[in-house]
């Protein structure tokens, strides 16, 4: 968790940095070709090729394309407001995931689950504030980031019952790669040293950071795991002030709480089923 924590912070400084230079969808076909490169290790250790093959095509390019808006979504965010905002609104992911789990998934909605919306939601609302007309289109933007990403979640859920996780990942950046390279070469500019460092520095921790999560799952439960994560709120709210000089207001703060306790809410296990005793 502690390399997942260090990577995302990489992917977020890296990635404000890159686009003082390089245009988001440059920066992200750069992270996609990088990406597909680096996962072929994964690919050859699963049993090779033999792995990627799929009957559910249609649902890999509609998460891709739908991953695909998210990811502009979120790099453009973080052009347009504070790096703390960004991942406080990015938290809401899990809110998404489980409406939309629910909705299409037959997944079960708690009541544990219905506060963990309902904070989010509320949390979402003190940050954004629209009632203080203080809204701008870099939270909206991260907000539709978030529930475009919570989708492909839910999409990825239901990919698992038939899919090897190598095989989506890899779906998910050749569609990405193809998809995004006529946008990429249409506002393609040669980066310079520093613009390349930053952009492979995103690919590297966008990609490896999700191998170090999936590692981590392997040695604890999720419960203990996935609470680690919100240590990206002020760590990253702490890298915007200590490199950019941002300060978060009282709002931010108190919505990303009330957004964290809705996630830890959204963790709890449901009851356990009573055994029937034989007599």
């Amino acid at each position: 968790m502690a390399g997942w924590l260090s990577l995302m912070l990489v992917v977020a400084i890296a990635g404000r940095e890159a686009t003082r230079e390089l245009n988001v969808f440059q920066i992200m076909e750069i992270r996609a070709s990088l990406g597909l490169m680096m996962l072929y290790p994964l690919i050859h250790f699963a049993g090779g090729f033999a792995v990627l093959r799929t009957s559910r095509l249609p649902m890999h390019a509609a998460r891709s394309l739908l991953h695909y808006a998210g990811q502009y979504g979120w790099f453009l965010a973080l052009t347009l407001i504070p790096l703390g905002q960004v991942v406080s609104i990015e938290f809401t992911m899990p809110i998404w995931t489980a409406i939309l789990a629910a909705s299409f998934l037959g997944e079960r909605i708690t009541v544990w689950k219905a506060a963990a919306i309902a904070l989010g939601l509320i949390g979402v609302f003190v940050i954004v504030r629209p009632a203080a007309g203080e809204i701008n289109s870099g939270q909206l933007i991260a907000l539709v980031a978030a529930v475009a990403l919570g989708a492909t979640v839910a999409m990825m859920k239901s990919l698992t019952r038939t899919e090897a996780t190598v095989a989506i990942v890899f779906w998910m950046m050749a569609i990405q790669v193809v998809v995004g390279a006529l946008p990429a070469l249409h506002v393609w500019v040669w980066p310079s040293a520093y613009g390349w460092v930053c952009a492979i520095a995103v690919a590297i921790g966008g990609t490896f950071s999700h191998f170090c999560m999936a590692r981590a799952m392997l040695y604890a439960d999720a419960t203990i795991v996935l609470p680690m994560d919100f240590l990206r709120v002020p760590l990253t709210a702490a890298a915007g002030w200590l490199i950019y000089a941002e300060r978060l207001d009282v709002f931010t703060v108190l919505g990303a709480t009330l957004i964290l306790a809705g996630n830890l809410l959204n963790l709890k296990p449901p009851a356990p089923k009573p055994v029937p005793i034989e007599v």
